[in-house]
């Protein structure tokens, strides 16, 4: 089940990865027009609708993304069928649809039935599409049906699937969209205390990849909170939304880095030289990106105590930030990019008071996470016992293929290899044999951390060029 749950945020970074240049668009058209929201500016005008084109459908991204992300071999017929799902749900489901099925008035609908095009129902889509092609996409069916073999029946049999998936909705998701709703209300009703809490579990479920999960019910619009999409469309309340956003600024933009920081400075000695480059280049993803899994992932194994005061600092930037009047945006991650962008977003507030709120964050994360290192002996990056020489092959160095030929050797070549894949931060590798893989070997590439998260898998944290590395170990191990 934990492998499923996984594999299905890994699928979610893919339609997650098209909000950047929603983010950029209607960044730089409220930049253009701050008070029309494009009515006096036609450039303005047209980089706001298109950004919202994005935003606005998220649902059927997540359908598509995820129907490609959770088939077999991301297979562009898995994310049609997520279309398909999609297509047919929303439609069975919508107001119009449940009057005429149950022949009353559209005003005596229940509410649940008006958000239905939601990331919720698009990740549902996605995961029957998957489903239908894992299952299908190899049946071979009569001659005199031969053309909807193989591929071709997958949709087929997608819209049956999504027409039971109908039925039970009907029935089920005004009781699942009400409890949504009464846990959102009841951390909303909770203000800043919820606001930190919501971060707190953020941070706790990312080593499982289960956040998103978690974000969808707070910044879309899943409980009628979207406090991503108000946010950007105005649609919110001034001085309330944003508030499940704002607090991880002043944490990966300056409290990150100044953790990275404290460990440099707390490694050993002859070993500051192999981490200097890997804390540096995770400092600067988090900056810049808001993308934190390198820096997070190479030290929440390592010392799990520290992660758990990472997430309890969090916890408290997002309770300090609701309490002030500031309010600050993002279509991808709280990094210097989407904070700059969203100065003109109609619900932003004083975004320039992130600067010393994070400046104060950076002197406490460094401070604590110095004190914790030196007084509990945390073994974060440079401070291993083990103290056998290692190649550290450099990522900076851009030898992506030398780097993928160390981790191949180190999880006992490519005999010992299932499959291959990859999110935005780690390679995800399924393998025959545990006790094949070197540990030490692996490390030796100059990556941020290893996890394995059963007994047939290892992930190794390589960062935001793991891309460039993924290809390489595929075409080694052809």
């Amino acid at each position: 089940m934990m492998k499923y749950l996984q594999k299905l945020g890994k699928s979610l970074m893919l339609p997650v990865a098209c909000l950047p240049v929603a983010s950029i668009l209607m960044g730089l058209g409220y930049w253009l027009d701050p008070t029309g929201w494009g009515a006096n500016n036609i450039a303005s005008a047209f980089m706001l609708k298109a950004g919202s084109a994005l935003i606005d459908n998220m649902g059927i991204l997540f359908a598509i993304g995820v129907g490609v992300g959770m088939s077999d071999d991301n297979d562009g017929t898995a994310g049609l069928a997520g279309l398909v799902s999609w297509l047919m749900i929303t439609t069975l489901l919508s107001t119009g649809a449940v009057a005429m099925f149950k022949g009353i008035d559209v005003k005596e609908v229940a509410p649940a039935f008006a958000k239905t095009q939601t990331q919720f129902i698009g990740i549902l889509s996605g995961l029957i599409g998957a489903a239908c092609y894992n299952r299908f996409k190899s049946v071979k069916l009569p001659d005199a049906l031969g053309f909807f073999s193989g591929k071709r029946c997958v949709a087929i049999v997608t819209a049956a699937y999504s027409i039971v998936a109908s039925i039970v909705l009907f029935f089920a998701w005004p009781l699942i969209y009400g409890a949504l709703v009464a846990f959102g209300e009841a951390i909303v009703s909770t203000g800043a205390v919820g606001s930190g809490i919501y971060a707190f579990f953020n941070r706790l479920l990312i080593p499982f990849g289960l956040h998103h999960a978690l974000n969808s019910v707070f910044w879309f619009d899943v409980a009628g909170i979207n406090d991503l999409g108000n946010f950007w469309s105005g649609k919110g309340t001034q001085g309330v939304t944003g508030m499940y956003m704002t607090g991880f600024f002043p944490v990966m933009m300056f409290g990150l880095p100044a953790g990275a920081l404290a460990m440099y400075h707390t490694a050993k000695d002859k070993k500051k030289k192999a981490v200097y480059g890997l804390l540096l280049a995770a400092a600067i993803s988090s900056f810049f990106t808001g993308v934190t899994e390198p820096l997070e992932f190479a030290f929440m194994f390592l010392a799990p105590g520290l992660y758990v005061l990472h997430a309890g600092l969090t916890g408290i930037s997002a309770f300090v930030c609701t309490l002030l009047p500031v309010r600050a945006g993002f279509n991808f991650s709280a990094g210097f990019v989407d904070w700059f962008l969203s100065f003109k977003a109609p619900m932003a507030e004083n975004p320039i008071m992130l600067i010393p709120i994070g400046l104060v964050f950076a002197v406490i994360y460094y401070v604590t996470f110095r004190f914790a290192i030196t007084k509990f002996n945390l073994k974060t990056p440079g401070r291993e016992d083990d103290d056998t020489e290692e190649l550290n092959v450099k990522l900076a160095n851009n030898d992506y293929t030398q780097v993928a030929a160390v981790i191949l050797k180190g999880v006992g070549g490519k005999e010992n290899v299932v499959s291959i894949d990859n999110c935005v931060t780690r390679l995800r590798l399924e393998i025959k044999d545990q006790a094949a893989v070197d540990e030490k070997v692996i490390k030796s590439a100059g990556v941020s951390g290893i996890i394995r998260p059963g007994k047939t898998s290892v992930q190794v944290v390589v960062g935001t060029q793991v891309q460039f590395v993924a290809d390489e170990f595929k075409k080694l191990c052809k």
